[in-house]
């Protein structure tokens, strides 16, 4: 049985196809059962986000086609509208794969570590559901243990790369302890969702979501413990602001530099730390000149964002050559199971041998012969069995050339033959 991976994501597929091609939690459980029915595959983890879909499998050979064929026609699909889109590894590449994914190098993001939970949550289905086995699971806690090794010995996750989590960043470096901040977040969007995200997993103190409707305001509040007001309230609420982000689709402004002043004085001039997402913007840009403002835009944001991937992309440099390493320690450890297997046929061939002599040499004892003889005999007909198969082949091996065979019996026997 070999390693086989299977895929598509988000550099070689559309969204059109890669939604067509995902596994549900309802559906993942019974499309491993069903995978692992078909001829030839002995285990199978299923991961599939909604930016991949990929399968890790072993496999005999003759069985990796047919993984390919089973993925198409259980989303009842024809194998050759996919075949353009799916990458194939095997083996080493296989495993490398796997080692990139879970460390966040093939994600859409660099770097990102989200992945790696979703990856641990396809393999914990996978194996409560009695679908892996002794490979699957060594490898899959391999790449926990080197996705764990790259983000302590890189900085690949140490700089931001979205503008939400830039801004979040940058409030950080501001505020020394966010848990006592106010974050107002005006609008009610994707990057306002994502910023709000951030907030609360530093634990910032409180949070404000205005919107020009209301409701969906109010949802997004929920979601964070938050409260929701309507814009035309800001003014109303913008004092309490220590942190304010924005992102709508308002053609004018929002906030306007006579507001802010007036929410400053409120303050007693305590700092507020502004982040303007929208294009076009939704804070005057006069408002930056104000004492106790500090005001960021999306292009400012968006030179530490391309600082921070070329952070990245070095960090990137340096994972890969851990994974490298680790992709050969894997190799090792696969090539130690042949030779345990073989070991264990070994021991299990000498012990069958015992057995046969040991129940002869009893029975030559209950027949009345002396201990000595019987002894003498045991002693004989051992060393002969077990050394009879080794040395026919070696024989052989001299008479026919096979000179690294007979280099190899020496390196195992550690006879000393020079």
């Amino acid at each position: 049985m070999g390693l086989f991976a299977i895929g598509l994501n988000h550099t070689t597929a559309p969204v059109s196809i890669r939604e067509r091609l995902t596994f549900g939690p309802d559906i993942v459980v019974g499309a491993l059962r069903n995978l692992r029915d078909q001829p030839g595959v002995s285990e199978a983890v299923i991961l599939s986000t909604c930016n991949r879909t990929e399968i890790y499998c072993c496999v005999r050979e003759d069985a990796a086609g047919r993984v390919r064929h089973w993925m198409a026609e259980f989303h009842g699909l024809v194998v050759n509208d996919i075949s353009p889109y799916l990458y194939h590894h095997a083996e080493d590449a296989a495993v490398a794969h796997l080692l990139s994914v879970a460390s966040g190098l093939d994600s859409l993001v660099l770097g990102e570590p989200q992945i790696l939970g979703q990856v641990k949550a396809a393999f914990q289905t996978a194996n409560d559901a009695g679908h892996t086995g002794k490979t699957l699971k060594r490898l899959f806690q391999h790449a926990f243990n080197t996705a764990k090794q790259v983000r302590t010995d890189t900085a690949i996750g140490d700089s931001p790369v979205s503008v939400a989590f830039a801004a979040v960043s940058l409030a950080r470096q501001i505020f020394a302890d966010i848990s006592k901040q106010t974050a107002l977040l005006i609008g009610a969007g994707e990057t306002i969702e994502l910023a709000a995200r951030h907030l609360r997993q530093h634990g910032v103190g409180r949070i404000i979501v205005a919107n020009r409707t209301v409701s969906r305001a109010r949802e997004l509040a929920e979601d964070f413990d938050g409260y929701a007001i309507g814009l035309t309230e800001l003014s109303a609420h913008l004092a309490e602001a220590d942190i304010v982000i924005a992102s709508t689709a308002s053609p004018l402004p929002v906030l306007g530099k006579g507001t802010v002043e007036r929410a400053l004085r409120q303050r007693r001039h305590r700092p507020m730390f502004m982040v303007d997402i929208a294009v076009p913007r939704d804070i005057e840009p006069e408002v930056g000149e104000l004492r106790d403002i500090y005001l960021y835009t999306v292009d400012d944001l968006e030179e530490v964002i391309q600082e921070n991937l070329q952070s990245r992309q070095d960090a990137a440099q340096q994972a890969r050559e851990i994974i490298e390493f680790q992709v050969s320690e894997f190799r090792a450890w696969l090539g130690s199971l042949d030779a345990v297997d073989l070991i264990q046929n070994y021991r299990a061939h000498a012990h069958g041998i015992r057995d046969e002599v040991l129940a002869r040499s009893q029975r030559m004892l209950e027949a009345g012969k002396p201990p000595q003889e019987v002894l003498e005999y045991m002693a004989k007909t051992l060393t002969n069995k077990l050394l009879h198969t080794p040395s026919t082949q070696l024989r052989m091996a001299g008479s026919s050339g096979q000179q690294e065979l007979l280099e190899a019996a020496n390196a195992l026997f550690q006879l000393g033959r020079d």
